[in-house]
């Protein structure tokens, strides 16, 4: 098993995988490549947060989410900036109730929500991180 804090060492998307070991990861990863066309590139964080190695997946320079590996789970980042809060806020009561919970505690900063999911299943709440994924990537 990989140090997932080992600077000196990159893992492959399939070590990240066993690692957290929850299939959900890869199967967040392959629809994250079917639905954007980008792959996830493993970056290591000195964050005081989750340092480590994390995921990033990026289209066209901007980054859509940051996926956070730990045992059993994975933590996904998704950063609702000014430009996604109108559309973001035209479905959040569509959003399952934890969804919705996590994006009115989060307090804003510099006009922006700093919003982690902790993803365990493949539920409502992963096809909600979809959905602000796809906001994310729409706005401009």
């Amino acid at each position: 098993m990989i140090d997932i804090k080992d600077k000196g060492y990159c893992p492959t998307l399939e070590e990240i995988g066993e690692y957290t070991g929850n299939p959900v990861f890869i199967q967040f990863c392959s629809d994250m490549k079917a639905q954007y066309d980008c792959v996830g590139k493993a970056e290591f964080s000195s964050c005081s947060w989750m340092p480590g190695w994390n995921v990033k997946f990026k289209k066209a320079g901007k980054n859509l989410c940051t996926v956070y590996p730990q045992e059993g789970f994975f933590t996904i980042l998704i950063v609702v900036g000014q430009k996604e809060r109108t559309a973001v806020e035209a479905v959040f009561q569509s959003c399952a109730p934890e969804v919705q919970e996590v994006y009115e505690q989060t307090k804003s900063g510099n006009g922006q929500k700093w919003l982690m999911f902790d993803v365990e299943d493949a539920d409502e709440i992963y096809r909600d991180i979809f959905r602000l994924i796809r906001i994310r990537r729409r706005a401009k």
